[in-house]
């Protein structure tokens, strides 16, 4: 289930990519369009800017923009990184050690295949996507 971190960060960088007018824009602005508490997304968007995804300026003028075109970042590359491996079971996970019962285990193809079915279908997704196709992710 994805929580409402990553929801907000799909928010977060399609406000900033529907209001990109090639400054930063305030965090304040963002919150107040979106609805979401001010204190929650700067925990949101300090891990988008660590995660480079996000540039951000402090001072006078500050505040966020993306650190790409909206059409090269991708759904799966914003929800992994604010909420981890999109991976069903542990076994399935990047950094997951060798499982003994995987010769064995009857589910795994079904994890398998679930995992690629969830993975294709958020890698698939732009950010500009949204953006054009006015998709109900973007009001979650």
């Amino acid at each position: 289930m994805i929580s409402t971190k990553g929801r907000y960060a799909l928010r977060v960088m399609l406000d900033l990519a529907e209001n990109d007018n090639g400054t930063y824009i305030p965090l304040k602005d963002i919150a107040a369009r979106q609805d979401i508490s001010k204190k929650y997304l700067e925990i949101i968007v300090k891990d988008l800017v660590h995660g480079g995804l996000l540039l951000a300026a402090s001072g006078k003028g500050g505040g966020y923009r993306l650190a790409r075109e909206a059409e090269d970042y991708t759904v799966g590359e914003i929800i992994e990184l604010t909420e981890g491996p999109l991976a069903p079971v542990a076994c399935l996970a990047d950094d997951a050690a060798a499982c003994p019962r995987s010769e064995n285990c009857l589910t795994l193809p079904l994890w398998k295949e679930y995992y690629q079915l969830v993975h294709d279908f958020f890698y698939n997704k732009k950010l500009s996507d949204l953006l054009t196709d006015r998709s109900p992710v973007y009001y979650i």
